[in-house]
């Protein structure tokens, strides 16, 4: 049987504010348009792609590559995102595909969702927030939170992880201009088809 390493105090603290607060459903509902079958299933159910996303901020995770490794090489953190040891780890390209397919408001409405919940619960104290040598810093009407080591925002975090992975985040306009899109040309060849077998159907 594997030894079993103690959980990461700041993450088992954080996951039972998260449970007590239904997280999972949350961001399920919250993302549930996503898995309509016009724009594609995203390959991350929104629970273990939003933790990860928190460690990859929360520990100043350079790409998804890194993520991915920090979840396969840490026993705490596949506690913290909820991945069984007999159980893959997500590797980047199925982080990156499932950000491409969320827009970007709603990353950003979820993260200070949780934002709100940590202040409540006093995890964030004040205008700072600690993950072992790392302080981070919030706003005061919690919109955002910086990282005090290299100034980061979210929303910075989110385009430096676009960038090194070549995907963009959209934005909810974005989503929406590719589903009109993808819905003419669906019609159009539907309409072709059936041109096709009218005029088969003459012959």
């Amino acid at each position: 049987m594997l030894p079993v390493n103690a959980s990461h105090p700041f993450y088992q603290r954080l996951n039972q504010i998260l449970d007590e607060n239904d997280f999972d459903n949350y961001v399920e509902s919250t993302c549930e348009r996503f898995y309509a079958g016009e724009v594609g299933r995203p390959g991350l159910a929104p629970g273990i792609y939003f933790r990860l996303l928190m460690v990859g901020y929360f520990e100043g995770i350079d790409s998804e590559r890194g993520i991915a490794w920090r979840a396969s090489d840490s026993l705490s953190i596949r506690s913290f995102v909820r991945i069984a040891l007999d159980e893959s780890v997500p590797d980047h390209s199925t982080i990156s595909r499932t950000r491409r397919l969320i827009d970007v408001e709603t990353h950003q409405a979820v993260f200070q969702w949780v934002l709100q919940v940590l202040a409540e619960k006093r995890l964030l104290k004040g205008t700072t927030i600690g993950v072992d040598a790392t302080t981070l810093e919030a706003n005061a009407a919690l919109r955002s939170i910086v990282r005090r080591d290299t100034g980061e925002r979210y929303e910075e975090f989110l385009t430096r992880l676009a960038k090194e992975s070549g995907i963009e985040t959209p934005t909810r306009a974005q989503l929406a201009k590719l589903d009109r899109s993808a819905r003419r040309r669906a019609r159009t060849t539907t309409g072709s088809i059936r041109t096709m077998r009218t005029r088969a159907l003459r012959r």
